[in-house]
């Protein structure tokens, strides 16, 4: 059956390939989620049919006749709202820039790994059915939650009632909020957690997710994944020095409320740096999570090769946390324009990573 036809039974993915053998490892790998459809760029029908899951791209990006086809037919308003998945040779340069302008869902390389590949699919395109959540999976997500929520207890009251906090009371709940985001799925834990009550945990809670589901998506050690979740937790320890009034002020801040509220950094880096025993990433990460690379961000006007990776990375997951607090209260503020917004930034963020963290914030 052709893909101009009409609405098909089973999930279809288109694949264009220019490639002499027809991509077929690829075209394998892709049959277990449905249909395969593989045509050439010539062949990209105008316009998909309803059926269509998601197009992926198999060709040489260096061709100019390849990067044109692909642009007449999949950057415009039929395939508009179509995830696509690009084959790239080279991540860091020529590749990756051009598969982002064609409008890249994600990016994978060869050689190919089934199950990476369909793990991406399922972030990416949404082509694997959702399951109901085992009863193992629900007892992780909750015992995760809840173990991010007593560090979050002991991170904000502690240090407000001016009790001593160490990188134990951080780490010793870490391995349960990992097998959390591992067993059942960072959607689950966004649903879960916005429903806190408390807007600075539940904030923490959201950035905390983000920032490991990313590194669990670019396929970080545990170790790493573990740095995350600490940095994700105490990035905005400064808030419980904040008044309450302007920490829940409904209406805009004004500008001297708005100089206390940036004031946070400082004040979180000050009174974990008064325990003498957090490590200097972490410190970074309080400190410097609202820096841009541009120099515009504060408190320090950081830029570019100043500003760490991990600080990045959690700068990310803040911004991207902020937007999903706003669709809950704007139902018409959907995480597509919100991640458009992250991509307007421009140099003031790095890209890279932005691009890389697409499927996480728009799978989620």
């Amino acid at each position: 059956m052709s893909l101009v036809d009409g609405s098909l039974g089973r999930r279809t993915l288109l694949l264009a390939s220019d490639r002499g053998d027809q991509s077929t490892d690829l075209a394998r790998i892709l049959s277990v989620v449905g249909q395969v459809e593989v045509v050439s760029t010539r062949d990209i029908p105008d316009a998909p049919v309803k059926a269509l899951s998601g197009v992926v791209v198999d060709v040489d990006l260096k061709s100019p006749e390849s990067v044109q086809r692909l642009r007449r037919k999949l950057v415009g308003k039929a395939y508009q709202s179509i995830p696509r998945l690009f084959v790239i040779a080279d991540t860091m340069h020529h590749g990756s820039t051009q598969a982002w302008a064609l409008g890249a869902t994600d990016t994978i390389q060869r050689p190919f790994e089934e199950q990476a590949i369909l793990r991406r699919l399922e972030s990416s395109f949404s082509v694997i059915a959702e399951k109901e959540p085992s009863s193992a999976s629900r007892e992780a997500l909750n015992r995760g939650v809840a173990a991010a929520h007593a560090v979050l207890v002991r991170v904000f009251e502690k240090l407000r009632a001016g009790v001593a906090l160490s990188p134990d009371d951080i780490m010793q709940e870490e391995t349960r909020i990992l097998k959390a985001l591992k067993r059942s799925s960072l959607k689950e834990w966004v649903l879960a957690v916005s429903r806190h009550h408390n807007r600075s945990y539940r904030h923490c809670l959201l950035v905390t997710g983000f920032a490991v589901a990313f590194g669990q998506h670019l396929g970080m050690r545990e170790e790493d994944q573990r740095r995350l979740a600490r940095a994700g937790l105490v990035h905005d320890v400064g808030m419980a020095f904040i008044p309450l009034g302007i920490l829940n002020k409904a209406g805009p801040l004004t500008a001297e409320e708005e100089e206390t509220m940036r004031s946070h950094t400082r004040r979180g880096f000050d009174a974990l740096s008064a325990q003498a025993s957090f490590p200097r990433e972490m410190l970074d990460v309080v400190l410097h999570h609202h820096e841009y690379l541009d120099g515009s961000g504060y408190p320090d006007r950081l830029r570019n090769g100043e500003i760490t990776d991990i600080v990045r990375i959690i700068t990310i997951a803040d911004i991207y946390s902020v937007f999903v607090e706003q669709t809950r209260r704007q139902p018409d503020f959907t995480r597509q324009k919100a991640f458009a917004i992250m991509e307007a930034m421009g140099d003031k963020l790095d890209m890279q990573l932005v691009q890389a963290f697409r499927p996480v914030a728009l799978g989620s």
